[in-house]
């Protein structure tokens, strides 16, 4: 762009911003006023008329066509219904229009090209065509009226135009910015969702086994016999390193969290409760205590996301268990109904210390789980001591509301 477009540029945005101004329509409308005014008295006394009359009605038709302007901001189809009868009146009966009438029948054009009724523009340019056919029917083309005339019949309708398309343009302008916000926010929602799964499945997959290691070095230290000392150490070694990634991986969790909406659709069949055996015998090797199955009602095969959901509840809860009350028994109950799987998780152990109930990111993974198939999920103390945990799902998925 060079200096001579820049210059342009400024002249262009400074105009549109002196358009814009708050009382620019009322200092135009009245320099028009002025104007037409001024030249209505000039041209009846340098034309053959010299009626009072005559130069009086002209006056008044002249104002005519340059007041109704000043409503073309909030009333542009009165404003125009207004002027172009006007400016007819003046080319017909006067034989003459001002050159301060023409410009507000071409203003008022544009206006309702630009933001009224394009209709209504066409309506109001269209007459001026006839007008002029009608002055060369009549072998009128010396009259003065014959060039105002053929300016708003050729004018008339590029200022409509003008108008219709400063009003595409600001309307491809705005579908544009739409559709970019709406494509911005697609793709924010499509990164919140994928970084929820993300921590969703580091939680329930990767912190579980993890979590096994831990375990696991820390019983074998304990309960095989005749151990060297350092072959205990580094098992108590491999628990500590165990127990640091857990810990490391909770604060990865925190931050894949943080401003990150629960992820509801996302539901992928991968276990279900026809591995949940595997996932109990793996528990029980790991804690080496008690783990029962309790199932009852007609066992049938569930929406693959609803048993996605159920395993990974049980996953979590039985990993909540060995880490809260480590070699408490547990039971695994799952009740068919026609309507609803109903799971409960409950261990025999002291419960969980304080504080952590509530804002653990395994307890807000299940709830997730849960919710992300229509279900609900409650926790809290058990009856007789010990933590339970309750779901109830249906038994199809549903979307979460």
């Amino acid at each position: 762009m060079g200096p001579g477009d820049d210059q342009h540029s400024r002249q262009a945005g400074a105009l549109r911003r002196l358009a814009a101004a708050p009382h620019a329509a009322a200092v135009a409308g009245a320099l028009l006023t002025v104007a037409a005014v001024a030249q209505a008295l000039v041209w009846p006394a340098s034309s053959t008329e010299s009626d009072s009359a005559f130069e009086f009605g002209f006056v008044l038709i002249t104002l005519g066509t340059v007041l109704p302007a000043w409503l073309l901001r909030r009333y542009p189809a009165a404003a125009g219904v207004a002027v172009g009868p006007a400016c007819l009146l003046s080319l017909l009966g006067f034989r003459a229009l001002t050159v301060a009438g023409m410009v507000a029948q071409l203003v008022v054009l544009y206006r309702l090209g630009r933001h009224g009724r394009q209709l209504l523009a066409a309506a109001l340019a269209l007459p001026f065509f006839v007008v002029v056919l009608a002055f060369m029917a009549l072998s009128m083309k010396e009259s003065p009226a014959m060039v105002p005339a053929v300016l708003l019949a050729s004018l008339g309708p590029a200022a409509a135009w003008a108008g219709a398309t400063q009003r595409a343009r600001g309307q491809a302008a705005e579908h544009t910015a739409a559709r970019q916000l709406i494509a911005g926010s697609l793709i924010e929602h499509t990164a919140r969702g994928e970084r929820a799964r993300v921590s969703r499945e580091l939680h329930d997959v990767v912190a579980h086994h993890i979590s096994m290691i831990a375990v696991q070095a820390e019983t074998a230290r304990l309960t095989t016999p005749g151990m060297p000392a350092a072959g205990a150490q580094r098992l108590s070694a491999i628990g500590d390193t165990a127990r640091a990634a857990l810990t490391e991986m909770r604060r990865l969790l925190g931050v894949l969290r943080e401003d990150t909406r629960a992820d509801l659709g996302q539901r992928q069949p991968q276990p279900g409760l026809a591995q949940l055996n595997e996932l109990l015998d793996e528990a029980r090797d790991a804690s080496g205590s008690g783990i029962r199955l309790i199932v009852r009602g007609r066992v049938t095969t569930l929406d693959p996301g609803v048993e996605l959901a159920a395993y990974r509840i049980v996953q979590e809860a039985l990993t909540n268990a060995r880490r809260h009350a480590d070699g408490a028994a547990v039971d695994v109950q799952l009740i068919y109904t026609p309507d609803v799987l109903q799971l409960r998780i409950r261990d025999n152990g002291p419960g969980p210390p304080p504080g952590t109930l509530a804002g653990g990111h395994g307890l807000l993974g299940m709830r997730e789980r849960a919710a992300a198939v229509g279900g609900e999920l409650r926790t809290g103390a058990a009856h007789g001591g010990g933590f339970v945990v309750e779901a109830t799902l249906p038994t199809a998925a549903e979307e979460a509301a």
